[in-house]
C-alpha cells in the first residue's frame, strides 16, 4: 500500500493510499462516519461507509476520539464541494494512540484558556493556516534575497555592552561579564556588508518593552538586509519589491489557507510595485487636516496616526524623512536639511502599523563620531562600529522588517499572538 501525506493525495487519485493522521474532528450516524483528518501538511474529510468496511472498522471510526492518532488506508477521490477538492474513502484504520478528555473541543474558547493550551491550540485548522502563511512568507524571503545575490548572515543573539541604554533589553550573565540578548542585528550587519556586499539575517530578537498592544511581543523575528554602495532610493525600491513578492508568493501558494481564515484577497492582489511615498512633513499636515489637532512637527506617530495615514492608500505606504531627533544616530541627514534623516518606515495597510524601518546610514567617520558623542553613548562600545568608517567606507542602507506584524497582515488576523508559534508577552511565559 502506497503510503503518502495529505498534502500529496492529488496524486493518487482513484487509488488507494495510507496515510498517518490525527482525528481533528469526526461526526457520525448510523451508517456513515465522516472523519476530520488531519497530518500537519493539511486537512482532508476521511468517509467511512458502514456498508463498504469491517464492521470493527465502523465500529473503531465511531469510537475514535478527537487527536487521536490513526493510520487511515483508503482509496482517494476527487470533492469539488471540499475546499481542499479531495476526500478519502476510508476502507481501514489503524488506532496508534487513543487520546482522551483532549481540552480544545469545537466549541468556543477564552483566549487565555486558549494560550494556556498554545501547545494544542496549534493543532487548529485557524493556527495552522497561519503557521503555514509564516513558513510561505519565510520561504519567499530566501527565495527573493538568494535571487538578488544577498548572503545570509548571522548576527550574535549575546552582546556584550548596551551602548543606547538597558531599559529595553533583557539582560544576562556571561560568565563573569554582563550580556544582553539582542535588540537588532544591523550593526553587525553593516560589518558583513563591508566583507560581502548585499547581506540578510533572520532571526529571533527581544524588546523588554512593557507593551500590551496586539502588534507587540516581547520576543519576535525580523529580517535585516543591509547593502552596501546603497543609497537611500534604492533602498526603497528593495524594500517594497521584497514585500510584494512574498505578498504575491502566499497568494500563490496558499490559498486553502488564506480561505480557511476567510482573508478577502482582492485587497493583497493590490500590492505590487511602486508603493506610495510621502514625507513625514506631508504626513504631519494631512493629520492635522484630518483632525489630529494635537499632532505637532516633531512628535512620533502612534497607532490611530499610522492608520489614519493608511487609510488613505490601497498599498504599503512609506512615510519617509522623519526629524533627526527622532530616530537613532547613525541614520543619514538628509544633504540639503540637517533636521531630517534618510530614512522611512512602511505602513501596512488596515491598520497593521509599520512592518519595516529603514535608512541610510551615516558612512562618514566623523559624523558618525559627533552623533555618537550628541547621544552620549559609549565611545569603546562603538569602537569597532566607527572603524567600518575607517577603512574604504561607502555608502549603504539597510532595513528591518518584523515578520509577525507582516504575517498578521497578509493572514489578516487581529493580534500578532496568533502569528508566532509560542509567544512571548508581557506576562506570558508559559507554554
Amino acid at each position: 500500500m502506497t503510503k503518502t501525506t495529505i498534502s500529496q493525495v492529488y496524486k493518487y487519485v482513484d487509488q488507494e493510499v495510507t496515510i498517518g493522521a490525527w482525528i481533528a474532528n469526526k461526526r457520525s450516524s448510523g451508517k456513515i462516519a465522516f472523519l476530520q483528518l488531519r497530518d500537519g501538511t493539511g486537512f482532508i474529510q476521511g468517509v467511512v461507509v458502514k456498508a463498504e468496511v469491517p464492521e470493527k472498522a465502523f465500529q473503531s471510526a465511531k469510537s475514535v476520539t478527537q487527536e487521536s492518532s490513526v493510520y487511515v488506508t483508503g482509496k482517494v477521490q476527487k470533492d469539488e464541494r471540499s475546499p481542499f477538492g479531495y476526500e478519502l474513502l476510508v476502507m481501514g484504520m489503524e488506532v496508534i494512540h487513543h487520546a482522551v478528555d483532549y481540552p480544545i473541543t469545537p466549541k468556543e474558547h477564552g483566549t487565555e484558556f486558549l494560550m494556556d493550551n498554545r501547545h494544542l491550540w496549534l493543532r487548529s485548522r485557524r493556527q495552522h493556516a497561519v503557521m503555514k502563511i509564516r513558513n510561505e512568507i519565510i520561504r519567499a524571503t530566501y527565495e527573493f534575497f538568494n535571487e538578488e545575490g544577498f548572503s545570509k548572515v548571522d548576527p550574535p543573539i549575546l552582546t556584550g555592552s548596551a551602548p543606547e541604554g538597558t531599559s529595553e533589553l533583557f539582560a544576562t550573565k556571561y560568565f563573569d561579564e554582563d550580556a544582553y540578548l539582542s535588540q537588532s542585528g544591523q550593526l553587525y550587519m553593516e560589518a558583513a556588508a563591508m566583507a560581502l556586499g548585499k547581506v540578510f539575517s533572520f532571526g529571533p530578537t527581544f524588546r523588554a518593552e512593557k507593551s500590551k498592544t496586539r502588534r507587540h511581543l516581547i520576543e519576535f523575528w525580523m529580517i535585516e538586509p543591509e547593502m552596501a554602495f546603497c543609497e537611500f532610493d534604492d533602498n526603497l525600491k528593495v524594500q517594497e519589491e521584497y514585500v510584494a513578492h512574498i505578498v504575491q508568493s502566499v497568494l500563490k501558494n496558499c490559498p486553502i489557507e488564506l480561505k480557511t481564515l476567510g482573508r478577502e484577497t482582492e485587497n493583497l492582489e493590490k500590492i505590487t510595485v511602486p508603493f506610495p511615498r510621502i514625507t513625514y512633513d506631508e504626513a504631519i499636515k494631512f493629520l492635522q487636516e484630518k483632525g489630529f489637532a494635537d499632532i505637532q512637527w516633531g512628535d512620533d506617530f502612534g497607532a490611530p496616526h499610522e492608520t489614519a495615514i493608511a487609510e488613505s492608500y490601497e498599498k504599503p505606504v512609506f512615510i519617509t524623512h522623519y526629524p533627526t531627533s527622532l530616530k537613532p544616530f547613525y541614520m543619514q541627514p538628509d544633504p540639503t536639511r540637517e533636521d531630517v534623516v534618510l530614512c522611512a518606515d512602511l505602513i501596512a495597510p488596515e491598520g497593521y502599523g509599520e512592518i519595516i524601518g529603514g535608512s541610510e546610514r551615516i558612512h562618514d567617520y566623523e559624523l558618525l563620531k559627533k552623533r555618537i558623542e550628541e547621544h552620549n553613548l559609549d565611545m569603546d562600545a562603538y569602537k569597532w562600529y566607527l572603524e567600518l568608517r575607517q577603512y574604504g567606507s561607502v555608502p549603504h542602507s539597510g532595513f528591518g522588517l518584523g515578520l509577525e506584524r507582516t504575517v498578521a497582515w497578509i493572514s489578516g488576523v487581529e493580534h500578532v499572538r496568533e502569528t508566532i508559534p509560542f509567544p512571548r508577552l508581557l506576562n506570558r511565559l508559559y507554554p
